[in-house]
């Protein structure tokens, strides 16, 4: 398949899990695609890994917290490759797990900035290129823990994705006329680095979470990606605010 020859497709968080699997499935249909996040050997890792399989990426190093770094980001994908047409605002951390009484208060802050700001701000300089440029799509990763699920002990997790569910629909609303839609996907667990709690292998991850899950199983990172492909892509074009859980019925 084809579907993003010829267009760039920005992905932030693309240095490992969910981001650097849909940089790659972005590149292997056509793609050229911007990795960004905080950590450059992982974003080289990845651009490698896409190098090797024919496909065309550059890193850019850049925290999304910090305006400055995402209008730069922007900017410097539009310099290097002619245009922004797809991005993926996947950047996301789990934060301090505690229950609420007995959060610390920076780390909440700490995780609504990467989650819930970090996302704002992409959105806010990419839907200005787009909107000035012909349009896009952009697509949001929340989580199916907030806006459909809740879990002990993950209050400032749940809250910033709850929110970027709800600013993704206040995106699309507010920008469908420029062209530029917006959608996100909440992935329950899946087979990516978030999902493997510290000295737990991922054997053990999956006997954890399998009896959680309907479906009996995590999720696969193709079928992840599969969605975010797909929201980006033309064959979703009259798909805007929607909000796609992938979670093998844990929130039905």
């Amino acid at each position: 398949m084809s579907r993003f020859q010829g267009r760039v497709a920005l992905v932030t968080g693309g240095g490992s899990g969910i981001g650097r699997a849909t940089a790659r499935a972005f590149a292997a249909e056509g793609a050229t695609v911007v990795v960004a996040g905080r950590d450059a050997a992982a974003l080289n890792e990845t651009v490698a890994l896409i190098a090797r399989d024919g496909g065309k990426a550059e890193a850019v190093t850049a925290d999304v917290t910090v305006e400055d770094d995402v209008a730069r980001l922007v900017e410097t994908t539009v310099e290097r490759h002619g245009g922004l047409h797809v991005a993926h605002n996947n950047a996301g951390v789990l934060g301090e797990a505690a229950p609420l009484a007995d959060l610390d208060a920076a780390a909440w802050r700490g995780t609504l900035d990467v989650n819930l700001t970090g996302v704002f701000l992409c959105l806010k300089h990419e839907i200005r290129h787009m909107r000035a440029h012909g349009g896009g799509a952009i697509v949001n990763t929340a989580s199916n823990i907030g806006a459909h699920v809740r879990l002990p002990g993950l209050a400032s997790y749940a809250t910033s994705k709850a929110a970027v569910s709800v600013l993704t629909r206040a995106a699309a609303r507010d920008h469908v006329a420029d062209g530029v839609r917006v959608n996100a996907v909440s992935p329950g667990a899946a087979d990516a680095p978030m999902s493997v709690r510290p000295g737990e292998t991922v054997a053990d991850r999956d006997a954890r979470l399998a009896p959680t899950i309907p479906l009996g199983r995590v999720g696969t990172l193709d079928e992840v990606t599969a969605a975010v492909l797909y929201l980006a892509s033309d064959d979703s074009g009259f798909t805007v605010g929607a909000d796609l859980v992938l979670d093998g019925g844990a929130s039905a």
